[in-house]
């Protein structure tokens, strides 16, 4: 199967990446692939989850954890600086997202394929002739580091590769799916916070100067930071768009100091609306008050009047 994985890989870089490039800068208009070689080493899978509850009848959803190591042969070259370079070697280790949908009642049973990575997944790549095409206009300001995140976030949820295994299915949908609903978070106070700043070696207690980093799926907000004061008072509000695969997750992540509070999107959904003060973890004291609303899309603009 690895071989046939090579073939689309190859179709993806020529018919997807190198367009992209190309469009991205005129300096780039004459980039093209001059060789892409994969290797012989296929993709390894070390485990795969199946979610079966609140799933999609007509889809199946999995998450892979996957690492590939792979000697690989992958020239590019922009003719219009005579400037050439490639990639020797590529590791990723990652958990990738599978959805199988729609299931369809002819063969090949599934509509189409969708890949994608929730989280940034660890890159590396063994460039050759970096340095020449770090010297091309449009790129002199970028670094190893910066062209491995790019690649990286392009890998990562809201982008996806979705795969057609029929004429019929509806692509854009896939590509774009409606999200599930939005959640409004208040950011509001805590109290009690543990001091994190100490005097004369330790002997002394200060205080803190907290904040919030709040995370749900690869959305990140962080709230203003309030000096030195360990019963801040924030009242910050925060709108996540929930699509099905943050859903999933079911964890909204907050960090406040060196604390931490994980609540549960399913719970919140039912509720509707929860106002309440969270006892945070890993710390012996401390508590958060949050206000979390969530909102369900309207279908259409006709009831707009009803909500508003």
């Amino acid at each position: 199967m690895w071989p046939f994985i090579c073939q689309f890989i190859e179709k993806l870089f020529r018919e997807t990446i190198e367009p992209a490039v190309r469009g991205a800068n005129n300096h780039l208009s004459t980039f093209s692939f001059t060789k892409i070689d994969i290797g012989h080493q296929p993709l390894r899978i070390n485990g795969v989850k199946v979610y079966t509850e609140n799933v999609d009848k007509r889809q199946i959803i999995l998450d892979l954890q996957i690492s590939f190591v792979g000697n690989c042969e992958i020239d590019l070259e922009i003719k219009r600086y005579f400037c050439r370079a490639g990639v020797k070697s590529i590791q990723i280790h990652g958990t990738m997202r599978v959805i199988l949908e729609p299931l369809i009642g002819d063969m090949p049973l599934i509509g189409a394929l969708s890949l994608f990575f929730l989280r940034k997944p660890l890159l590396e790549i063994n460039w050759t002739g970096l340095t020449n095409l770090l010297d091309v206009p449009g790129l002199n300001g970028l670094s190893d580091t910066i062209i491995l995140d790019i690649i990286s976030n392009y890998l990562v949820l809201p982008n996806r590769i979705t795969v057609p295994l029929v004429s019929e299915v509806q692509i854009a949908q896939l590509r774009f799916p409606i999200p599930k609903g939005v959640l409004r978070i208040h950011f509001i106070e805590a109290q009690d916070l543990e001091g994190k700043d100490t005097y004369l070696k330790g002997i002394v207690k200060g205080k803190s100067d907290p904040y919030g980093i709040i995370r749900v799926g690869n959305q990140i907000f962080q709230s203003k930071v309030i000096k030195e004061n360990l019963n801040p008072k924030w009242n910050e509000v925060y709108e996540f768009c929930i699509g099905f695969f943050c859903f999933l997750a079911k964890i909204l992540i907050c960090f406040v100091l060196f604390s931490s509070l994980m609540i549960d999107l399913i719970e919140v959904e039912k509720e509707r609306l929860l106002d309440e003060w969270f006892t945070l973890d890993e710390v012996s004291k401390g508590k958060l008050h949050l206000k979390l609303e969530w909102l369900t899309l309207m279908p259409s603009a006709e009831n707009l009047d009803k909500v508003l």
